[in-house]
């Protein structure tokens, strides 16, 4: 697709929607908050909680539980809501938080905290079940649950910020909503290391017997006790995902597509840590990024762009606006309609609903945020032969190096601490015998190449790669093995792993 041609496409799909984003702007909706995301959505479609309950019972009709477990597994554990008054600029302001623990049958519950003026019970309620699913997906041994504070972080200063995090944490000891062997809070939308730092010095500081203390909270600084790779585990799992499903052959007949990572176009729906991350892997493996979509403006090449250096531009202005090697488009939602091989949405819920769904292009769909896509949606665009990756597996790289931070901080260790030496003297004698087979030595560089010994970052992500590679190829056999989507296989499995363990385990006090 031409420039000209896109801006023709982008032109006439920005006179649908102008209207939208002037009304939300006019009422001081944060962007890409509930709602402008509902700029995609028509009245009638479910929210986000029904959504995820919609998708669950299409998958429960392939799965091998019963009617009373599967009423368990849908059903949330806890919620808890709690308010509490912080000063600002002179005045009380009441703060409002949630925390959700959609399924206790693993523990500790997992999944992160967001700040922002969107959260409300039912989105954290929605995402903690997600939760409970993806890490069934990918066998990692939590239950799912999220926690929210509603707050638009820009709005308060750090200060303020970190009395807020302290405070909400103080709120979830008291009620017992967190710990190392009970719920496992990380980064989401509008929280990262800082507050995760925050949260864990406050439980240190009410549990100061808990040598495990550390384990309360995952997605921390390295200084204290995060591991390397958690940042980009997210993306690189989307990438990894991604890849996995170019190489299926029903894949690549059904989106007419080489099944190479290398020339595939891709475009991708917010520059957070996910979308940054996801194109920094996919551009580093020979994709072309020829899109990336943020809330105030998206930027387009059909050569593709320089991802480094247009993160740097935005770091430095604010916004991808005169930036001299794109095309700049005014309304950023239309970019989702262009043409490309793969859209990757990586920023809110409820992206693509019935109002542009028909219009999607893309021939593969990538849910790297949760939610992007409405069932209404998801109809209309496995109608039209699109391949929907879906959230619960291929966003699922977060939670997975969650879980290896969480080991990692138990076992007090780093990793590869205990065998990284080994190996390399291993691999040096093994390489001595060769030489001397061989005839001839090898340089310093060959030999140091040859016999390193993996580092921590290395076994991450090599953990993260053998995770995402099984996950993917159970969901394919599934979906081959009962004719069904990738999502409807990709829940099915997740609640036939619950439904085992809850029959394992046994329920007490649940039978006479």
């Amino acid at each position: 697709m031409s420039m000209s041609l896109a801006a023709n496409c982008l032109k006439t799909a920005f006179s649908r929607r102008s209207a939208v984003y002037c009304r939300a702007a006019a009422a001081g909706i944060r962007p890409l908050s509930t709602g402008v995301t509902n700029a995609a959505t028509e009245d009638h479609e479910p929210k986000f909680l029904k959504a995820v309950e919609l998708y669950f019972d299409r998958a429960a009709k392939y799965s091998d539980a019963t009617e009373e477990t599967l009423k368990h597994i849908k059903s949330t554990d806890s919620v808890l809501s709690v308010t509490f008054p912080v000063e600002k600029d002179g005045k009380t302001v009441m703060i409002r938080g949630y925390r959700s623990q959609h399924s206790r049958h693993r523990l500790p519950c997992k999944g992160g905290i967001r700040f922002s003026s969107a959260v409300d019970l039912q989105e954290v309620e929605a995402l903690s079940a997600l939760m409970t699913y993806k890490c069934a997906v990918v066998d990692v041994p939590f239950g799912g649950g999220k926690g929210g504070i509603m707050i638009n972080p820009n709005d308060w200063t750090e200060a303020e910020l970190e009395r807020i995090t302290r405070r909400f944490t103080l709120e979830l000891c008291q009620k017992n909503f967190i710990g190392p062997g009970v719920d496992v809070p990380a980064p989401d939308v509008g929280t990262g290391a800082r507050e995760m730092g925050w949260i864990a010095d406050t439980y240190r500081n009410f549990n100061p017997q808990d040598v495990n203390g550390a384990a309360c909270v995952t997605g921390k600084a390295l200084s204290l006790g995060g591991v390397r790779g958690r940042t980009e585990a997210t993306g690189l799992g989307v990438y990894y995902g991604i890849r996995e499903f170019l190489a299926f052959p029903e894949v690549q007949q059904k989106a007419n597509h080489h099944g190479k990572v290398e020339d595939t176009s891709v475009i991708i729906q917010g520059f957070g840590n996910v979308g940054y991350w996801a194109s920094k892997f996919f551009e580093a493996n020979g994709a072309k990024i020829v899109g990336i979509v943020e809330h105030d403006a998206a930027a387009y090449n059909q050569d593709g762009l320089n991802i480094e250096q247009l993160s740097l531009w935005r770091k430095e202005n604010g916004t991808f606006r005169g930036y001299p090697d794109a095309q700049i488009i005014d309304d950023p939602m239309s970019l989702l309609e262009a043409e490309c091989d793969v859209l990757i949405p990586a920023a809110l819920e409820r992206q693509i609903g019935l109002r542009n769904a028909h219009r999607i292009k893309a021939k593969i769909i990538g849910e790297a945020a949760n939610g992007p896509v409405t069932p209404g949606a998801d109809d209309v665009l496995l109608k039209n032969g699109k391949v929907i990756v879906p959230d619960l597996l291929l966003n699922a790289g977060g939670v997975c190096v969650s879980y290896f931070e969480w080991a990692k901080n138990l076992s007090h260790l780093r990793f590869g601490r205990m065998n990284k030496r080994w190996d390399e003297r291993s691999k040096g004698q093994l390489l001595e015998l060769v030489e001397g087979n061989a005839g001839r030595p090898l340089s310093e560089v060959e030999r140091r190449q040859l016999i390193h010994g993996a580092e921590e970052h290395e076994l991450v992500y090599s953990g993260l790669e053998d995770t995402m590679i099984v996950a993917c190829n159970e969901t394919r056999q599934t979906a081959v093995a009962k004719g069904i989507d990738y999502r409807t296989a990709a829940l099915a499995n997740s609640i036939n792993k619950i439904a085992a363990s809850l029959a394992g385990s046994g329920s007490i006090f649940t039978h006479a």
